[in-house]
């Protein structure tokens, strides 16, 4: 079971479904305007607009994926028509997905709060459409554009209502408030009220990698290995702003950071704890932040043999591994083969909880698991 796959989000996605007022500024896709790049970008207003290409390279060779040519029509069509998407689980030997926006993702770099909602929302109403095709094994996830904090419970609500199984936010909250402000507390309360996991996904604040900064330092390779940071930070904010402790039956899934860093990190919180907490004035916590961490914050992967040679000093039941299709960085059509690599070592009961129940118990999930084997063939 991957629990983190994706959708590539037709434009229809958003103007069939957003508020009429917003209509003439739904997301689409345009040309691009250099000549010289023969592909297609996606437009939304307040961005700028970007390529997609990579988030349908699954399947190929590294010498294959190209950002500079192509359009919608080259895309896995099992990213948009769901009618294709139970063939594309079977070749890759999934039961079931968990499934994220792509689009979605970088519309979190919207300014306006407003629109964002309106295009979020839009997308909901989609991704349901889209799951209906087999609800068992398709599990979607809603978006909120955390543009307030009533705005985010209403969102919330929406998202359940939906029948979706999740809910993203963007790695940051408008209105100069953050994810540990007292306000946001009555939404912690509503998530777990609503058996909503809280999803964080990689490219989806407003840091250097988000489409209103710069680039990075180092180039492109140097960006990609950045890019867990943005999760490590919210991790660091929900321990260390007291969320966790506040509010113990929430659930927050860090999404496509790997978890190979997260033994080193639980290290170094407890040690800023134990030996800076007082000069810093962080004041006293009920539990070690390693504890809140390891048992709060659930973690999807998808090629991290690290992750999976340090279980003992992790949390087996807080660890996804995922698929990631049909992005660039997945391991479809060859799932089965890494992992029965990299599953080396574990027991039959870790294998079990890491590859398929744990996201069928946090995301409530019908599947049927009792067909699966104990070790990938």
């Amino acid at each position: 079971m991957s629990g983190d796959s994706h959708v590539v989000e037709p434009p229809e996605a958003y103007s069939r479904y957003i508020d009429p007022k917003y209509r003439d500024v739904a997301p689409k896709i345009i040309k691009n305007p250099n000549p010289e790049i023969k592909n297609e970008l996606y437009w939304a207003e307040g961005i700028t607009p970007f390529a997609f290409h990579t988030s349908s390279a699954a399947g190929l060779k590294p010498h294959e994926i190209d950002m500079e040519h192509g359009g919608f029509a080259s895309m896995h069509n099992a990213g948009w028509d769901s009618k294709y998407r139970i063939e594309a689980q079977d070749r890759d030997g999934m039961l079931a997905e968990v499934i994220y926006p792509t689009i979605g993702m970088l519309l979190c770099s919207i300014p306006d709060g407003a629109y964002r909602q309106a295009c979020f929302r839009a997308f909901n109403q989609w991704m349901r459409d889209y799951c209906s095709e087999n609800p068992v094994r398709l599990a979607g996830i809603g978006q909120s554009a955390a543009w307030t904090p009533e705005e985010t419970i209403a969102d919330l609500h929406q998202i359940k209502e939906l029948g979706l199984k999740g809910a993203m936010l963007p790695g940051s909250a408008d209105g100069g408030l953050d994810y540990d402000s007292p306000e946001y507390d009555k939404v912690w309360d509503c998530a777990v009220e609503l058996g909503l996991p809280i999803c964080f996904h990689i490219l989806t604040g407003r840091g250097p990698l988000s489409l209103t900064t710069a680039p990075p330092r180092g180039g492109k390779l140097a960006a990609f290995t950045s890019i867990v940071r943005e999760l490590q930070d919210i991790a660091g904010l929900f321990v260390f702003g007291r969320v966790f402790e506040r509010h113990p039956d929430l659930r927050v899934v860090l999404v496509e950071s790997d978890a190979g860093w997260a033994p080193h990190f639980c290290t170094r919180m407890d040690h800023a704890y134990k030996r800076h907490r007082f000069w810093m004035k962080t004041g006293e916590m009920a539990r070690m932040p390693s504890e809140y961490f390891l048992e709060n914050i659930y973690m999807t992967f998808q090629d991290d043999w690290v992750a999976l040679k340090n279980t003992d000093i992790l949390n087996p039941r807080r660890l996804l591994w995922a698929n990631d299709y049909p992005h660039s960085d997945s391991t479809w059509p060859w799932s089965h083969e890494l992992l029965a690599h990299h599953t080396q070592g574990l027991t039959d009961q870790e294998i079990d909880w890491i590859l398929r129940e744990n996201a069928k118990e946090l995301f409530k999930l019908e599947v049927d698991t009792s067909v699966a084997k104990a070790v990938p063939a």
